[in-house]
């Protein structure tokens, strides 16, 4: 109900009416009672009826939807300390790619103000073109798409948004798909400094990310499982990252060289080296990957031969795994030595021709012909008939 409650007033001991109307009510067998602060009775009753619809709908579990942050507040808020907490100790490229997509994205202001309910494929595209704009790559464009992306499904897991638009990423990327002959590498390997060399030489045996490899400890390698030992990867981008990669000789070599040489510890870093985490970073040995090249160039130019065209240390996972698709190896055996969580990416190193087909199926043993050939084989002759 709603009324004009009455006061005395101290001045004159009189009772004065209230201005604006009240409404009270019992809900739950509790009191409510609120000032409407409007003089209109019909706004009064109104908001009264809006009261106890409110406290109706959060009895059953309904509550008035919240408001929904815009992108830049979004990222800044949650997705931001989120990635920090999770990646910046454990995956700092992980670390790394969410901060710099974040700082494109909010840099962008009609992305960045804009609410993620109002972020549609066209506001994305537009980003994309701006990107491009301004004179980045088609892949760093990419790169801050599929940040986008995953912001998008972070608030749809964590009910922020009900649904995620489709953000899709620009043709035309370059990707590292540059496969290294032997020719190349032992040039390359015979040119490079330690501990340059001993790196490269175990990316090119083992198919590593060369995170993965700047990261390796003494205590996740041994020398007695498999034929060479094995190294047990701990840390990747994705869950199948964590993986044991058998050693080939070559790595045993390496690794075993430079375990001696170290005082054959039990712990430790095995690429060491004066930075924040302790061990090799990839600006540890730019400089020496970038001289390895220049060694290189003068000693062809010497011997009159062809320069090795200059490669980044990703090509060299790139490589091996393309040897060993060639060599035979199903998708399955692949993905798991490759550390992938999708045999899709893997499918691109294994051999899908027809050959392979016809090769995989006689290898399947068994009768060369079927059983209609065979019976049509030792059926005997019709008899004519004769008179």
């Amino acid at each position: 109900m709603i009324y004009k409650p009455t006061y005395r007033d101290l001045k004159t001991g009189k009772w004065v009416g209230s201005s604006v109307y009240w409404y009270k009510f019992m809900w739950n067998g509790k009191l409510v009672r609120k000032s409407t602060k409007q003089r209109n009775d019909k706004v009064a009753r109104q908001m009264e009826s809006a009261h106890r619809t409110s406290l109706a709908k959060g009895e059953v579990g309904i509550r008035d939807p919240k408001p929904i942050p815009t992108l830049s507040d979004f990222c800044t808020v949650r997705v931001e300390p989120w990635a920090k907490a999770r990646f910046e100790t454990t995956c700092f490229k992980n670390w790394t790619w969410y901060r710099t997509g974040i700082r494109a994205l909010t840099k962008y202001k009609p992305l960045a103000n804009a609410r993620l309910d109002q972020i549609t494929s066209e506001l994305a595209s537009e980003f994309a073109s701006h990107r491009i704009q301004e004179g980045m790559q088609v892949s760093t464009a990419n790169n801050s798409l599929r940040v986008l992306r995953r912001i998008l499904n972070l608030a749809v897991e964590w009910g922020v948004l009900a649904t995620a638009p489709k953000v899709k990423v620009l043709p035309g990327e370059r990707r590292r798909e540059r496969v290294i002959t032997p020719e190349d590498e032992a040039r390359y390997l015979a040119a490079a400094p330690e501990p340059l060399a001993s790196i490269a030489s175990v990316l090119a045996d083992t198919g590593m990310r060369p995170e993965e490899c700047f990261r390796l400890q003494w205590e996740n390698l041994t020398w007695a499982n498999g034929r060479n030992g094995a190294l047990l990867i701990t840390h990747g981008k994705t869950a199948a990252a964590r993986r044991v990669i058998p050693m080939t000789p070559r790595v045993r070599s390496v690794l075993e060289s430079r375990w001696v040489a170290s005082g054959e510890p039990d712990d430790g870093w095995v690429w060491p080296a004066p930075t924040r985490s302790d061990h090799v970073e990839p600006s540890s040995i730019k400089k020496q990957h970038a001289k390895t090249f220049e060694v290189v160039a003068a000693e062809s130019a010497k011997r009159e031969q062809k320069p090795v065209r200059p490669f980044v240390l990703y090509s060299l996972r790139h490589t091996f795994l393309t040897r060993l698709g060639d060599s035979g190896c199903d998708v399955w055996t692949l993905a798991r030595i490759a550390g992938h969580s999708s045999i899709t990416v893997s499918m691109r190193y294994v051999d899908s021709s027809e050959d392979a087909a016809l090769d995989a199926m006689a290898r399947l043993g068994g009768p060369r012909t079927s059983p209609s050939e065979t019976s049509v084989a030792t059926k005997p002759a019709p008899r004519l008939l004769t008179q």
